[in-house]
């Protein structure tokens, strides 16, 4: 199998880019290694944040453990969820995530609400926590995209354009994310095929250094509790309201071909504005 990935535009060419490696007979993922190295990123970031606002950092350790745990939980929950089909004649395959499966937005949704219940629990300001933890889900979205990278997964239509990147065909890890459009368009390089697409991980791992570098301007600076964490609700969901509308892997409703993740995308988007707009009302009224 080929293992090339090349960006023809950029002129990259990255050879062998394996999706692991083997210690002794046991195969590790680059997958769940990135995501493990975003989730310490992001809990340590966290943890120096929680320490400058005025929190215990060993307690606040103690919530970011529950809700990684949670929100790992509610990612594979949501993805399976809408991949029923798949799954429901092998449900313990549903317990396999070394390989991918993993819905960002289920692992939010879980993480908020495990936050809340914790939050009640330790008689936490619960919008004021949220805007300490929500730095670090940024910054493991913007490392865990790059599982997607290795894995030949998460990415969108047919493109030509500057980003473009050629996988080869039989290097996707889901076949059923090539399109009709793709096989009209395939490349081939000594021998090999590869399809051309575009590369949305690369799309929303970018995008989400923007919103972090935006959250850590308003830290210091934020108007209210919960400004930060709105702040993300509505700028992560402007932007994956985007990329969702190009990826070929997407989740759709049952029963119609809305993409589950790009209507809540919209719907966070709003919910996010209207936070702003409510919020800075209250500020002026006062």
């Amino acid at each position: 199998m080929d293992t090339s990935i090349i960006f023809p535009n950029l002129h990259i060419t990255l050879n062998n880019v394996g999706k692991g490696f083997y210690i002794g007979s046991f195969f590790v993922a680059f997958y769940g290694v990135i995501i493990a190295i975003g989730m310490l990123i992001g809990v340590t970031f966290i943890l120096k944040e929680a320490k400058r606002v005025g929190f215990d950092e060993d307690k606040f350790l103690d919530i970011c453990i529950i809700t990684i745990i949670a929100g790992v939980v509610g990612a594979r929950a949501y993805y399976v969820a809408f991949e029923w089909e798949y799954y429901k004649d092998d449900l313990l395959s549903a317990l396999n995530i070394r390989q991918g499966g993993l819905a960002i937005y289920g692992g939010v949704l879980a993480g908020i609400a495990c936050l809340a219940i914790l939050c009640k629990i330790k008689k936490y300001q619960f919008l004021r926590v949220c805007d300490v933890c929500i730095h670090g889900v940024v910054i493991g979205q913007i490392c865990g995209r790059w599982g997607n990278f290795f894995n030949r997964e998460v990415f969108g239509q047919y493109t030509d354009g500057l980003f473009a990147m050629l996988l080869p065909i039989n290097s996707v890890r889901s076949q059923g994310d090539i399109t009709a459009e793709m096989l009209k368009n395939i490349v081939t390089i000594s021998g090999v095929d590869y399809v051309s697409v575009h590369p949305t991980f690369l799309y929303e791992s970018m995008w989400n250094v923007g919103l972090l570098i935006i959250m850590l301007l308003l830290r210091k600076r934020k108007k209210f509790d919960g400004q930060i964490f709105f702040t993300y609700l509505a700028g992560y969901g402007l932007g994956r309201f985007w990329i969702e509308g190009i990826r070929t892997d997407q989740l759709k409703i049952w029963g119609t071909s809305l993409p589950v993740s790009q209507v809540l995308a919209a719907v966070l988007v709003l919910v996010g504005i209207g936070f702003y707009i409510f919020n800075f009302y209250k500020l002026k009224k006062n």
